[in-house]
């Protein structure tokens, strides 16, 4: 009788390590705090397609303010005729606003004003920079007049890298040309996942504006 060798027991896959319940809270810091640095400010950035640049940009002028910080918003393309609820409790609390443009470009009726209006904001806010009064100076909608070719993208980035030491800058607006992105701290990309605006539903007085 022929001795027919054992075949080898089929080996058992490893057991997969248990999954990681990320509902339970940190036991380590994401972060070495002792490689943390202090810095006197900061260039951020909000862009993207989707809502809430301008808005998180004002969330930090409330903390600017908080802080006591001489602080100033410049708005590149809504006009003296937009109210908005945002600027209405900012200068309360002190801080300066300056609304350079003619309003939304698609609703100018002379792009060689607009124009000229947007240069003239902009060397408004690079000698409001330069000056170094404000510790913190938001530069609203900005991208557009240097994605249009109006403002000279270079002259900005420069600007904001020999800015005075204490002054940060927050800058919003779609499409941030990558000069600036470059130049940034931090950068936030707002990405659209719905909008009431897709249902027909108007900008709403006290959640828009």
């Amino acid at each position: 009788m022929t001795n027919v060798p054992e075949q080898d027991a089929p080996q058992q896959p490893p057991e997969a390590p248990p999954a990681k319940d990320h509902t339970e809270p940190r036991t380590k810091r994401p972060y070495d705090k002792a490689q943390l640095r202090s810095v006197p400010s900061l260039v951020l950035v909000a862009t993207g397609h989707g809502k809430g640049k301008s808005t998180a940009a004002f969330g930090t002028m409330l903390r600017s303010r908080g802080r006591d910080w001489p602080t100033a918003v410049v708005q590149f393309l809504k006009s003296g005729k937009w109210r908005t609820g945002e600027e209405a409790m900012l200068r309360t609390l002190g801080v300066e606003w300056f609304s350079a443009g003619d309003g939304f470009s698609w609703e100018s009726t002379d792009l060689e004003e607009s124009r000229a209006k947007a240069v003239a904001a902009w060397k408004f806010s690079r000698e409001l920079i330069e000056a170094g009064a404000h510790r913190m100076v938001m530069l609203d909608e900005i991208s557009y007049p240097m994605n249009w070719g109006w403002i000279d993208t270079e002259e900005v980035a420069r600007t904001l890298r020999e800015r005075p030491e204490d002054v940060s800058v927050f800058l919003t607006g779609r499409e941030m040309p990558s000069p600036i992105i470059d130049v940034a701290d931090t950068v936030t990309e707002m990405v659209p996942v719905k909008h009431a605006f897709e249902q027909g539903i108007r900008a709403r007085r006290g959640i828009d504006y």
